[in-house]
């Protein structure tokens, strides 16, 4: 199973860390962020590795490479303009495959089991499988329900609502509408059949789980790996 990590975004609200260096590149603990995904990919199994990049891209690839010296071989996939996420994995379909794929945020952190989508079984009547989260402090709103058989929904007012975490399972035939490989598109434009559908199944991970999206939460995420701050298992707010 091939995995893709989303790394191509500006990382705007992290000013000015990002002005000079990618946000994948900053610092969580003792490693950048993207290093922890590439090492837990390589535990779970994964050995083929996609990877976008735009905004000082060039230094994510200077940093690792073709993968090798990590267990894996990497594919870039390089825009000249960031494409955001669905217009990001849609132009990287030739080097993803036929099969379904793993997707990652680049600006996520997290201890959920990667190993645990690549040996599940993927049934042919999905189109793709988000892990979701209780919804955090800044994102209090959720973005999807999940009803009784694990499929994935848009929430009526009485429906309990969690946040998607950035890791999926998605199918390249989902981008099929999608002609342009230059074209520009949020991942949920994707997913909108499907969910409406019911072909996008779920799950709630309850896990460690942060959303490093400003330098807040970068902080308070530094203060966790060093084992000062927020005790593991716990939700990012």
């Amino acid at each position: 199973m091939k995995a893709m990590i989303l790394a191509a975004g500006f990382g705007e609200r992290l000013r000015p860390l990002t002005d000079d260096t990618p946000k994948p590149l900053l610092q969580v603990g003792n490693k950048p962020l993207i290093q922890y995904h590439v090492e837990r990919l390589v535990q779970a199994g994964v050995r083929e590795l996609v990877i976008n990049t735009s905004w000082l891209g060039e230094q994510i690839e200077s940093f690792l490479g073709d993968g090798s010296r990590f267990g894996v071989r990497i594919d870039w996939s390089r825009e000249t303009e960031p494409l955001e996420t669905g217009g990001g994995i849609r132009r990287a379909l030739p080097l993803l495959g036929s099969q379904p794929f793993i997707v990652i945020n680049g600006d996520v952190w997290t201890d959920y089991p990667l190993q645990s989508l690549v040996e599940r079984r993927w049934s042919e009547d999905l189109d793709a499988h988000l892990v979701l989260v209780p919804n955090p402090l800044h994102h209090a709103g959720g973005d999807f329900s999940l009803n009784v058989n694990q499929r994935v929904g848009y929430p009526l007012a009485e429906d309990q609502t969690f946040t998607f975490s950035g890791i999926s399972v998605m199918r390249p035939e989902m981008f099929a509408m999608f002609s342009s490989a230059s074209e520009r598109f949020p991942l949920r434009d994707v997913l909108a059949g499907g969910v409406r559908g019911g072909y996008v199944s779920g799950e709630v991970y309850r896990g460690t789980w942060w959303d490093v999206g400003t330098l807040e939460r970068l902080q308070a995420l530094n203060l966790l790996v060093s084992g000062r701050e927020v005790s593991p298992g716990k939700v990012a707010t």
